[in-house]
């Protein structure tokens, strides 16, 4: 349990400082947005020091807005993942401030594209170990658990806030290589953890009652036992039907690796869920 939480804060570290490297070295330096929050407050500190006297850092900016998101993402999404996601937000802004902007390319396209690749490389692991890079995915968690919807389309709408305002402002040019810099984090993101809101859990396992017990300490969500047997072995086993969110994805596999190495998963994308869903 402790190899596993020392594991978790170094995934932490290491995305926190590959979201700042991305920003630091290839989005600021080229006038490229990045999306969420970082994106509001590159926007912001910017915003500021070319119309008012006033110029604020970005990673200070990016810190004082998640306050009060991790204070709403507490009380409504849960305490372990809103405690990494906000470390995350504090690492982040530290390493936005120690690390250098450099321009590494004068080519506004190469930067959109690797400045995607290396900060949705260190977004995808930081979700995919049970943690967020904190702000708008805190928030398109708790409206989507509102309305019971997607999470994809509130993240879109929040994003092309910054979209906007950055072309009205800038340019359309610095929109359209921010539109790059989106897809292509969102692709990278989507390949190391997955695009699906809710996903199925299908476990295989000798160690039903076991397995349904750490389920059920961690993880507030039905499960349907499935009577199985197997064709070649003509063992009876049972199978569990779980549904999930994506955030819960980790969890489960964590769960499912200690409980019973050898039970077979096959976790797949739920498109809808229709009946009783637990949304908090």
């Amino acid at each position: 349990m402790l190899w596993l939480e020392i594991k978790k804060i170094a995934i932490v570290i290491a995305g926190a400082f590959l979201t700042a490297l991305g920003m630091n070295l290839f989005l600021i330096p080229a006038n490229v947005y990045s999306s969420g929050f970082t994106g509001i407050a590159q926007l912001l500190s910017k915003v500021l020091t070319d119309y008012t006297p006033i110029h604020i850092s970005i990673g200070f900016l990016l810190l004082l807005l998640n306050i009060p998101v991790a204070i709403l993402g507490w009380k409504k999404v849960g305490k372990s993942f809103t405690i990494y996601s906000f470390i995350s937000v504090v690492l982040s802004s530290l390493f936005l401030e120690l690390i250098p902007v450099k321009q590494m390319s004068h080519d506004i396209l190469l930067n959109a594209v690797f400045g995607g690749v290396i900060i949705a490389v260190g977004v995808g692991f930081t979700l995919k170990f049970g943690a967020s890079t904190g702000g708008l995915d805190i928030i398109a968690m708790i409206l989507s658990r509102m309305k019971d919807k997607p999470i994809g389309p509130y993240m879109l709408a929040l994003n092309s806030i910054i979209i906007l305002t950055a072309g009205f402002l800038y340019g359309w040019e610095k929109a359209l290589y921010t539109l790059v810099f989106l897809y292509t984090s969102t692709r990278v993101i989507d390949t190391i953890h997955t695009r699906h809101s809710k996903l199925t859990a299908f476990i295989i396992t000798k160690k039903a009652d076991e397995m349904k017990k750490a389920i059920h300490a961690k993880l507030v969500r039905g499960i349907t036992m499935i009577p199985a047997k197997g064709a070649f072995s003509n063992e009876t086993r049972e199978m569990m039907m779980i549904v999930i969110t994506r955030y819960e994805l980790y969890d489960i596999e964590r769960i499912i690796r200690d409980v019973d190495p050898n039970a077979f998963t096959n976790i797949v994308q739920t498109t809808g869920v229709y009946g009783f869903f637990r949304k908090d």
